[in-house]
């Protein structure tokens, strides 16, 4: 009887344990909690945000261009010319107008998404502030002679010069430099950007992705004034006028260009050798000139200290008591 009830307490006594490790194993579910609505970037109008903001501060937009430096340089020259485009000199309200669409989506681009998100729209005026108040870039035109084709003979900058600076009539092209300005300076006024000195490669893909149409913009206004223009370039067409905008500067002022003209100019290796030669010829003739005065004088004075000598005995002799 008493190890009958011993094994009955020690039944109960394993159940409970056994109770005890179900419940704590035994997750209970909690009740369900409604989903997050997430905003989609493109619900997000940053351009139109834009419209109550003040003119941009260049202080404040070089502090929080520190981020941007990375890529595109603390004065906006590209980091990496092959990766990045120059953005120094770039006007306030086109770069504010390009940031806001990288931030709403409308101008899909992994890179400049993230960082364009952070910023309210007044600090993307500042930031655009900071980037107008640098230097622009100034790069070197292609001039290799095209050997076929229609521009055949024709360097190669000169196909991009004559559709900047003319235009086409019979094609309805207008010349670039009528929005862009003469040096590819831009207007800052409707927002045309600063195009001279940008590298080649990003003007002719900014020049395809017109070409082909297609745009994400809700306002498709600027878009449309530059695919009308891009539809009717060719290949070679969009690669010239790339090429020649890369070459493009503004023109120095007048103390710039009177320093350039007293700069001295550097003698060709070839001219610079036969200068040197020349002189090396001089130098020796000069030196055997020399050889030969100081024999001729040595001469001399043997000469005349071997005269004196003859003379001598007859001098003593007068003045002999």
């Amino acid at each position: 009887m008493r190890h009958a009830r011993s094994y009955l307490l020690a039944g109960f006594a394993a159940l409970a344990v056994g109770a005890v490790a179900f419940a704590q194993t035994t997750v209970a579910p909690l009740e369900e909690a409604e989903p997050v609505e997430a905003l989609p970037l493109e619900a997000v109008d940053a351009l139109a945000q834009l419209a109550d903001t003040v003119p941009g501060n260049a202080q404040n937009g070089a502090a929080l261009a520190g981020v941007c430096a990375a890529c595109h340089g603390v004065d906006g020259q590209s980091t990496i010319p092959e990766i990045y485009p120059n953005i120094g000199g770039q006007s306030e309200k086109y770069m504010a107008r390009q940031l806001a669409l990288f931030k709403s989506g409308e101008r899909a681009n992994a890179i400049m998404q993230p960082f364009a998100s952070m910023l309210s729209p007044q600090d993307m005026r500042d930031v655009g502030a900071h980037f107008a108040s640098q230097g622009t870039a100034a790069g070197i035109a292609d001039d290799a002679v095209v050997t076929e084709g229609p521009y055949e003979g024709m360097k190669f900058y000169e196909i991009g010069q004559q559709l900047f600076r003319r235009g086409d009539f019979e094609r309805g092209i207008p010349a670039c430099m009528a929005c862009h300005g003469p040096s590819g300076g831009g207007n800052p006024g409707p927002a045309y950007p600063q195009v001279g000195g940008q590298e080649a490669w990003y003007t002719a893909r900014r020049l395809e992705e017109y070409r082909a149409g297609t745009t994400t913009e809700r306002d498709t206004a600027m878009h449309d004034i530059m695919a009308a223009v891009a539809a009717q370039l060719s290949d070679e067409e969009i690669s010239a006028l790339a090429s020649y905008i890369q070459g493009l500067h503004a023109r120095p002022d007048a103390a710039t260009l009177a320093a350039i003209a007293n700069t001295p100019v550097p003698a060709p290796a070839a001219e610079a050798a036969a200068e040197d030669a020349e002189a090396a010829g001089d130098g020796a003739a000069t030196e055997a000139g020399t050889d030969a005065d100081n024999e001729a004088a040595a001469d001399g004075d043997t000469q005349a200290d071997e005269e004196p000598a003859a003379e001598a005995p007859a001098t003593d002799l007068q003045q002999a008591p």
